[in-house]
């Protein structure tokens, strides 16, 4: 099937593949095919503690844009991707790092020690201005208790609201949910599936697939009542109407082997 598709880079940047026809004829002729947009992402690395990295590593694709905040240039290097930006102070990165970055060409945005952004804000900024379909962030937890609540809080800012956002950590993935939203969740029975409040309210949840299923609930800031719920079977769909949510999804082998 791959011998069918053709990837194409339009004068808008956006990537597409062109699904020829079976026959194989009219292959390059647009009124003969089929146009599909390709979902675009960002990965950022953040220069916190990256639990679990090859776990990291095998959900990277090569279509995937590789962005770095300062020090989280060493867990790209680690590995073994090159970073397409790295941002920030620099302070993290030694000499020979920053030489080995420019003679692979990456490109490297430098700002004063003294400023009023984290260089993980700078690098969301600068990823939100490229218009990816999703941005994820790794690396972003652990160490500092401010920062990583900054980090996670980052998330939630409403100009970031045109792109997909989702923090992973070893075996956690957490999703950034906007009401009106509607999300499914692969996984397998016995999964931890949390809901997050971040707003005063978030309206209109519903919830099924899980142990503990909600319908209509209203979840109130700063409550442990969606907290440590379990996928029942494969899939969840979660959906709020109003508000602002983060989802988080942990892999119940990963919390065993946390527990031994």
């Amino acid at each position: 099937m791959t011998d069918d598709l053709i990837r194409v880079m339009p004068a808008e940047g956006r990537n597409y593949i062109i699904l020829k026809p079976p026959s194989g004829r009219g292959g390059f002729l647009l009124w003969a095919s089929k146009v599909v947009p390709v979902m675009t992402r960002i990965i950022i690395f953040a220069h916190g503690l990256l639990n679990r990295p090859e776990s990291l590593r095998s959900i990277i694709t090569a279509t995937d844009r590789i962005f770095c905040a300062d020090g989280g240039a060493y867990h790209a290097l680690a590995l073994g991707l090159t970073p397409e930006y790295v941002i920030g102070d620099l302070d993290s990165l030694s000499p020979e790092v920053v030489h080995q970055l420019e003679i692979k060409g990456v490109k490297l945005c430098r700002y004063p020690m003294d400023k009023d952004q984290t260089d993980l804000e700078l690098t969301l900024q600068h990823a939100i201005a490229e218009e990816p379909d999703e941005i994820v962030l790794a690396a972003a937890l652990g160490g500092r208790l401010d920062q990583t609540l900054a980090n996670i809080l980052l998330l939630s800012r409403d100009e970031y609201h045109s792109t997909q956002l989702s923090l992973v950590d070893g075996g956690q993935w957490a999703t950034l949910m906007r009401g009106p939203q509607t999300r499914i969740v692969q996984g397998q029975s016995g999964d931890i599936l949390s809901l997050v409040p971040l707003t005063p309210l978030v309206k209109g949840v519903d919830l099924s697939g899980v142990v503990w299923p909600l319908a209509d609930a209203t979840l109130t800031f700063g409550s442990t009542f969606s907290i440590s719920n379990a996928l029942a079977e494969r899939q969840a769909t979660v959906t709020i109407r109003e508000g602002k949510v983060l989802l988080v999804h942990f892999d119940k082998d990963i919390e065993e082997e946390l527990r031994q």
